[in-house]
């Protein structure tokens, strides 16, 4: 058996985008900002991220990587864990609209 050569970084034609989980998060940040009735420019702030990009994150544009999750979830006054809960059930509920 020959040993495989490992490459670095990402396969060829590979992205590191997918819209399902990017949408569901974006949801889950949206509903938590909402419940705490503040404005997507005071969560930016408070999560020391541009409110533009806040905004793609919020509308499934962009998916932020560990670091930022765990700033916006702070901001939220959450964990990471619940976040990523919210994030799982949204992608549930889409699952079973789209099956029945």
């Amino acid at each position: 058996m020959q040993k495989r050569t490992i490459q670095r970084g990402r396969p060829t034609g590979t992205t590191t985008y997918e819209a399902g989980p990017a949408i569901a998060f974006g949801m889950a940040v949206r509903a938590a900002r909402t419940e705490l009735g503040i404005a997507q420019e005071t969560l930016a702030h408070l999560a020391g991220i541009e409110r533009s990009h806040m905004g793609k994150i919020e509308r499934g544009e962009h998916m932020p990587n560990l670091a930022i999750i765990l700033r916006i979830a702070r901001a939220l006054n959450k964990s990471a864990s619940e976040l990523i809960a919210a994030t799982e059930k949204n992608l549930q509920t889409e699952a079973n609209e789209n099956d029945g």
